[in-house]
């Protein structure tokens, strides 16, 4: 895989991790993959927008600036449709980019 392939695929894992943790910082959705006595941390929203942050960076490392703004757009419905399907169909999947230590206590 070339350098550019795996800029690529760190940012597609990137805005997949920013779209699930910018939902699970909603309290519905918290409530919804966790307990209900439990509340999502705070800092959370702050990852969320971290990791998109993250995102269009390495989609910048990886091509010229204007393929580069197109893809992060593209990457960006995508992941939310992900995230949403998860949600909907399985929501305890995202409890893997949710672990022990980043929970409240």
């Amino acid at each position: 895989m070339s350098n550019a392939g795996l800029w690529l695929l760190a940012a597609a894992a990137s805005m997949g991790l920013a779209t699930g943790w910018l939902a699970l910082s909603l309290p519905a959705h918290w409530r919804q993959v966790f307990s209900a006595d439990e509340v999502a941390p705070s800092y959370l929203r702050t990852l969320g927008w971290l990791a998109l942050s993250v995102s269009v960076l390495c989609c910048f490392k990886a091509d010229h600036p204007s393929m580069a703004v197109l893809v992060w757009f593209t990457l960006l419905p995508v992941a939310a449709v992900a995230t949403a399907m998860a949600l909907s169909y399985r929501p305890a999947l995202l409890r893997a980019i949710c672990p022990v230590f980043l929970r409240a206590r």
